[in-house]
């Protein structure tokens, strides 16, 4: 299965694996783009297109797994495919705990790396979706104004508009139209949808 506007990143100080790697995967319709440093990797601008990193443990600057912890602080949303000829059950155990999607010992044959590649794929695809809606609800809520802010965050805390209205000392038709504006601006169907979009921004905690 090729997915021609995927990414495949490989990370290997071996310059042959990097080459061979590179080779099956463009065979495949992959776009590739390789690095020998972990640093490298970094650096570089990752277009918001599904991809999937093919990385290996031991590394000259900075090692795999110390590239996966990077990758997590800095946002870097990638699923990695580890590799390596040095692995053990406790690096394995953390890598997928930290999120890997899978784990090979080299040598490892084609079609079992070409079928977590897939999969790692169909994971990246999903994380895009999500970090694009959790984007849109954000770009939603900068559009409100301080008081719609705040019935938002009373309504997704769970309280009435009459609750509203007499906690702010507020006529309750006026909580109504600022609560009708908050739904309309948020793109919100329903309280539960509203209620929703909270918890995708990640704001549920602090609104309370």
């Amino acid at each position: 299965m090729s997915e021609g506007k995927s990414i495949i990143y490989v990370v290997d100080d071996d310059e042959s694996v990097c080459r061979a790697l590179s080779l099956l995967l463009k065979s495949h319709g992959y776009r590739v783009e390789t690095f020998t440093h972990a640093v490298s990797f970094l650096e570089y601008n990752h277009p918001k297109l599904p991809s999937c990193l093919v990385l290996d443990i031991r590394l000259p600057d900075i090692n795999g797994l110390e590239l996966q912890e990077k990758m997590i602080k800095q946002g870097i949303n990638i699923p990695i495919i580890f590799i390596t000829g040095y692995g053990d059950v406790s690096k394995t155990v953390k890598a997928i705990k930290s999120g890997a999607i899978d784990f090979f010992m080299k040598p490892f044959t084609a079609a079992t790396l070409l079928d977590a590649i897939v999969l790692a794929i169909i994971e990246s695809k999903a994380r895009n979706k999500k970090q694009a809606q959790i984007a849109k609800i954000w770009r939603n809520i900068k559009t409100l104004s301080p008081k719609e802010l705040e019935v938002f965050r009373l309504v997704t805390n769970g309280m009435l508009s009459k609750q509203i209205a007499s906690k702010q000392g507020t006529a309750l038709q006026t909580i109504k139209v600022h609560r009708g504006r908050v739904m309309q601006k948020m793109q919100a169907k329903t309280v539960t949808e509203l209620i929703q979009f909270a918890q995708k921004a990640g704001l549920t905690s602090s609104l309370s």
